[in-house]
């Protein structure tokens, strides 16, 4: 659980640096014109450390906390990305979910973006392919993990149609598509698995 500890505190740390320093949230988060005109290519990923509150940061990190311990404990990714492979398959979930809006939004001078959603829906995702009938527990409820999926699919599509943030809900939908994406070409195995644990409910790990 190292990589994914470290990502969170990493995270739950800028993130609150942030929130007291505008400069630091306005130098990290996604804004196009400084990566067009300036550059600052750093933006594509150093977005996802900063959150537009604490209920944001909250939501990730707790999905990540759960879904993020389960991944790395299966070792899919050190299995072929090295020891390192969690943070690799992480930071890829931060740039391509965000890739698609940054293009359509790089001349968009009003356009922001920030929060590790996509990332962590990633992982969701992905954790779901091994562990569909996972628990999650949300306000102290257990949850099924392929549940809590859709919901949080269905929450992010409302979000998105609903506007008026900087949190980036698409992020949510190309995330999750790269998280199964990913996994399967790495891994083909993981279809006929997850269909299995479809079959067959269990809760827990």
């Amino acid at each position: 659980m190292i990589l994914t500890l470290a990502i969170i505190a990493v995270t739950c740390i800028v993130s609150w640096i942030a929130f007291k320093d505008g400069k630091l949230m306005q130098r990290l988060l996604l804004w196009p014109p400084a990566i067009e005109k300036k550059h600052e290519y750093w933006r594509l990923l150093s977005y996802g450390l900063v959150h537009a509150d604490f209920q944001h940061l909250l939501f990730n990190m707790v999905t990540l906390f759960f879904f993020g311990r389960a991944m790395e404990g299966s070792g899919l990714y050190s299995a072929h990305l090295g020891s390192l492979g969690l943070l690799w398959f992480y930071l890829g979930g931060l740039l391509v979910s965000i890739l698609p809006t940054y293009i359509q939004n790089r001349r968009n001078a009003n356009y922001h973006s920030l929060g590790a959603s996509g990332a962590v829906s990633a992982v969701l995702f992905a954790s779901i392919l091994l562990y569909p009938w996972s628990m999650i527990f949300v306000v102290f409820f257990p949850v099924p993990a392929i549940l809590y999926a859709v919901a949080f699919v269905a929450y992010s599509i409302w979000m998105d149609h609903r506007g008026g943030s900087y949190i980036n809900h698409s992020a949510h939908m190309w995330g999750a598509a790269y998280g199964i994406v990913f996994t399967v070409l790495m891994e083909p195995r993981v279809i006929p698995f997850f269909l299995q644990q479809l079959r067959n409910p269990h809760f827990g790990m």
